[in-house]
């Protein structure tokens, strides 16, 4: 795969500079470009110049906790995030994923892990955008733009979709009115079929959609068996590169 890593740029935002060091040192050694910053502040800065592919964040920095440095770089940017850290408890993980992270990974790391797994979110992402260049879903007042990702509310108002949430709901609005099965949902993911994380983006992309995520209207429970889109779905082109 050195041709999908040829060049990418990787942002790493750790306070650690031996953890750093080993990140750039294994990313590079598979062809990869690499941003060093020291909190989530350095790295909001350098998004207003940079693009980077992914960032790798710490939940430990010096100048706010991690969540809220990915809260604000998946408002500025579509890239990957992928959360490395200390913390072991399951609420931080969950928390994590469902705020937009497309992966959570603790330290100590494997570092052929870690460059796995960075590979397993660019893939995905080159995936999506390699299949569906300039589609349009329409459905119930919403508009989501397979191509970047882009999720139109029926008030205007737009935002950008973590590759996970817009895994998912690509599958759903490929899918209405069809009871899904969990394997269905898992995509390229390497879970099990018991694993939160379904149920993690169903909740996170729940709260997007819907206006009382407690009584959804769009993507419906089905117990013992999966879930449900229900919306009619209505397919237009459109410039991937626009929000109209």
């Amino acid at each position: 795969m050195k041709e999908l890593d040829s060049g990418k740029l990787i942002a790493i935002v750790e306070d650690d500079p031996d953890v750093a060091r080993i990140i750039e040192q294994v990313l590079a050694d598979f062809g990869f470009r690499t941003l060093w910053c020291r909190s989530g502040g350095d790295l909001l800065r350098r998004l207003r110049n940079l693009s980077p592919a992914l960032c790798i964040i710490d939940l430990g920095l010096p100048d706010m906790d991690g969540i809220e440095a990915m809260q604000r770089v998946r408002a500025q940017t579509a890239c990957g995030i992928m959360i490395l850290t200390g913390r072991a408890h399951v609420s931080d993980r969950v928390m994590g994923l469902e705020l937009g992270a497309d992966d959570y990974v603790l330290k100590p790391f494997e570092p052929r892990e870690l460059v796995a797994r960075v590979r397993s979110i660019l893939r995905r992402r080159e995936s999506a955008s390699e299949q569906t260049p300039s589609q349009i879903a329409h459905f119930g007042g919403w508009r989501f733009n397979l191509a970047n990702n882009t999720l139109g509310a029926p008030d205007g108002n737009e935002q950008v979709l973590s590759t996970a949430e817009a895994e998912l709901l690509k599958v759903f609005v490929s899918h209405p009115n069809r009871i899904l099965q969990r394997e269905k949902l898992m995509g390229s993911r390497d879970i099990g079929p018991s694993d939160r994380a379904i149920d993690v983006r169903v909740s996170r992309l729940r709260r997007k959609l819907e206006p009382d995520a407690d009584s959804p209207s769009f993507i419906k429970t089905v117990y013992g068996a999966g879930y449900l889109f229900l919306a009619a779905v209505e397919w237009h082109e459109g410039d991937a590169g626009s929000g109209h």
